[in-house]
């Protein structure tokens, strides 16, 4: 799957501009393997750093501006000023994430310097990988390089975040950019989504982790990420509360039937999910295999039932693997919803087994053609 790497990307650049490149820097997709529309409900997440990346190849210019050249949309060239103001690129959307990022790093107060950028990524963009986080981590750190400035990782994060909510007009939680900046090689990272607090689960030796593109593109995802983000709210606020962080499970299912019907389900997948992420993570850090599968099965469960977020093809999909892996195989959608991937965990000796069944059966019976990710846990674009 990996068609880039640093000397490519360098390649790349020389290449376009006519010059080697003073650095680059590159930043990680991720998988979520259990926390599903936890993070911004100031739940858990489970999410591991994966060996797809955003790479960034840079030089200095003399002037305030930025020229971004991106090799995933055929070589598309921007010029981005490097002041608060930005304007929406309607031509070139995908430049709006890194204005987002200029503008949050001006409102906090960095000088920034400007700078020929060349992009590339080998992270599928739809897929629920997280490309726009790599993207906004790994804007960050080329941009605070060219000025000589330093960030602490969480707060490259949150920077990541706002620019992503603020700008681009996506409502996400903070697990993608934190993932991003913060994860460790060969660890999933617990995340406690409400004081960002994390915890490093050093995954078994012999166990790997295998995506799935399912070949749904994913679609509607901001508008309805938005709205159950809206529903969340809207449960919480039954309780007297700004985040369903502070109802406990307990709560919640004494008021069956005062709340609508579907704020309870939304709620319900909130905060079982997070008990199943909590058990999730003790499970991988003691190699108790039985007990994750059961609850990321479970999680898929909560994820089609109560939030209403898969699809026929992604559902077929998780039962194709979860039956080629006879209890040896966690597995469950993972990203947003409404398409992108399904995330499998198993011993090694198990992934030729899920592999073979999905390419066996999966398109037959779908008419979707599935893409087989094969990743390892790694190093975020901040660890040292």
């Amino acid at each position: 799957m990996n068609t880039l790497s640093d000397a490519r990307v360098s390649e790349l650049f020389s290449q376009f501009f006519g010059s080697q490149p003073q650095a680059l820097v590159k930043a990680p997709g991720r998988v979520n393997l259990i926390g599903e529309h936890t993070d911004y409900n100031g739940g858990f997440v489970l999410p591991a750093a994966i060996n797809y990346h955003t790479y960034i190849a840079f030089s200095p210019r003399a002037d305030r501006l930025l020229r971004v050249v991106a090799w995933n949309f055929n070589h598309a060239d921007v010029l981005i000023p490097l002041t608060e103001e930005q304007i929406e690129d309607e031509q070139h959307p995908w430049s709006n994430y890194i204005r987002g990022v200029v503008q949050q790093l001006c409102r906090a107060g960095f000088t920034l310097a400007g700078g020929d950028l060349y992009i590339a990524g080998d992270l599928p963009s739809g897929a629920g990988l997280s490309s726009s986080a790599s993207l906004e981590m790994a804007v960050i750190r080329a941009l605070l390089n060219l000025s000589g400035e330093t960030i602490d990782p969480t707060k490259a994060a949150l920077l990541g975040q706002a620019a992503e909510n603020q700008f681009v007009g996506c409502n996400c939680g903070i697990m993608d950019q934190l993932i991003s900046a913060r994860g460790q090689t060969n660890s999933a990272l617990l995340i406690d989504c409400q004081d960002l607090s994390t915890r490093a689960v050093t995954m078994p030796s012999d166990w790997e982790i295998l995506i799935v593109h399912s070949g749904v593109k994913r679609g509607l995802v901001d508008s309805e990420y938005n709205q159950r983000r809206q529903q969340c709210e809207q449960a919480a606020a039954h309780f007297g509360q700004t985040s369903l962080r502070a109802v406990s499970l307990a709560d919640l299912l004494a008021a069956d039937g005062k709340l609508d019907n579907l704020s309870f389900r939304r709620a319900r997948h909130v905060l079982s999910e997070n008990a199943r992420t909590l058990i999730a993570a003790d499970a991988l850090a003691n190699g108790e295999l039985s007990t994750l599968v059961n609850v990321m099965g479970e999680s898929h469960n909560s994820m089609r039932d109560d939030f209403n977020i898969t699809t026929p093809a992604i559902d077929r999909l998780v039962e194709i693997i979860a039956s080629a892996g006879k209890g040896q195989a966690g597995v469950r959608m993972t990203g947003g919803g409404f398409g992108g991937c399904v995330v499998a965990v198993a011993p090694a000796e198990v992934i030729p087994r899920l592999m073979a069944a999905v390419s066996r059966t999966y398109e037959q019976e779908t008419g979707c053609v599935p893409t087989l990710i094969p990743a390892k846990a790694s190093a975020g674009a901040f660890s040292s």
